[in-house]
């Protein structure tokens, strides 16, 4: 029997529409689960709470108060991400960690966003972050093999998880699909030049946007004409994104203009997000600022920066590590074109 959309997710009919996708859930858990095992990392539990949510631009975080004793409150936030909290575990000593947990992001609501969804972190000490963008084609592969589905679908766009993937560097990306040659407009550096990316955006025919700061015309072309290209036909990982446009990411050695994170796109879904670690704390701080001061000019807000984690990176050692949508990817797996549709419990709207 079809339920009626409109009823509530609890209604018995309608549950009994979602149960074989959460089912699925069940089974991708508990295979990824065995996987990390089966690999050493430890499931660490980070504390949802932090001073600190993160400290990127377009990032938003619920707040709240936590009241001590003396009755005295302190504005606190749910975490964005647990990165702070894992790279402190890092500086601990810890060497291969994973983390399984819901994560809250305000101002997200559409059909691959919830304001409350789960994410699959985790870090290897010591190895480059090509060790964890094969770990995170490996999982991906995993979900498939659980469900049995030969490939993914979303939104008519169709991809084979068990194909080779693709990989291709913002830039080429930029040069393929645009006709823009994105490295051009940056300096020695890492300093971007607005003025050269609009007038290459103007020769390649494309209108621009109405911020002319280079972060939103990079955005601009990146969501107009790469990220439709991406993830078609196999899994696609993007790689080596500007430094300006990777926060948390340390550059490529030898190229300043360049950082090592990478995003993994399958179906046009973006599913992880990942980095060759910054930890350096001074950089760090420089970049936290920068955004923190982007975020004021736009939304006329900005978070704390967490000094804690500041002062973890200079003990932590070298790593690598990932963030990849849960929810997202066991829609691929399922066929589900909604996130509501695998959530055992979605937020009420």
């Amino acid at each position: 029997m079809t339920a009626i959309q409109t009823s509530p997710w609890w209604h018995p009919d309608r549950h009994a529409d979602r149960r074989p996708a959460l089912l699925a859930r069940a089974h991708i858990e508990a295979a990824v689960r065995g996987w990390l095992a089966d690999r050493d990392f430890l499931v660490v539990d980070p504390p949802g709470l932090q001073r600190s949510p993160g400290n990127e631009t377009h990032l938003h975080a619920f707040g709240t108060s936590m009241i001590g004793n003396d009755g005295v409150g302190q504005t606190m936030y749910l975490h964005t991400s647990p990165e702070f909290t894992m790279k402190k575990l890092l500086a601990a000593g810890e060497t291969r960690i994973a983390s399984l947990q819901h994560v809250w992001r305000n101002r997200e609501r559409s059909a691959l966003h919830h304001p409350e969804f789960t994410m699959l972190e985790w870090y290897r000490a010591g190895v480059p972050y090509e060790t964890i963008i094969a770990d995170t084609l490996a999982i991906i592969r995993l979900a498939a093999e659980v469900t049995g589905v030969g490939q993914f679908a979303f939104r008519g766009r169709t991809c084979d998880p068990r194909a080779e993937a693709e990989r291709i560097s913002v830039a080429e990306a930029f040069e393929r699909y645009a006709g823009i040659d994105l490295l051009a407009t940056i300096d020695a550096d890492g300093v971007p030049d607005d003025a050269a990316l609009a007038v290459q955006m103007e020769r390649a025919g494309m209108t621009l946007p109405e911020d002319r700061r280079w972060s939103y015309l990079f955005t601009h072309v990146l969501v107009e004409k790469v990220e439709p290209e991406l993830g078609n036909g196999r899994v696609t990982v993007l790689d080596r994104y500007p430094a300006s446009e990777a926060a948390l990411a340390r550059r490529v050695p030898g190229d300043r203009r360049v950082a090592q994170r990478f995003e993994v796109y399958a179906s046009g879904v973006e599913l992880a997000n990942g980095f060759g670690e910054l930890t350096d704390a001074d950089e760090q701080r420089v970049r936290f600022e920068a955004e923190m001061e982007e975020k004021q000019r736009i939304y006329g807000e900005r978070y704390p920066v967490d000094e804690d984690f500041l002062a973890a990176l200079g003990v932590m050692p070298e790593a690598s590590g990932v963030a990849l949508g849960f929810d997202r990817l066991i829609m691929l797996a399922t066929g589900a074109q909604r996130i509501e549709a695998v959530l055992w419990a979605p937020v009420a709207e």
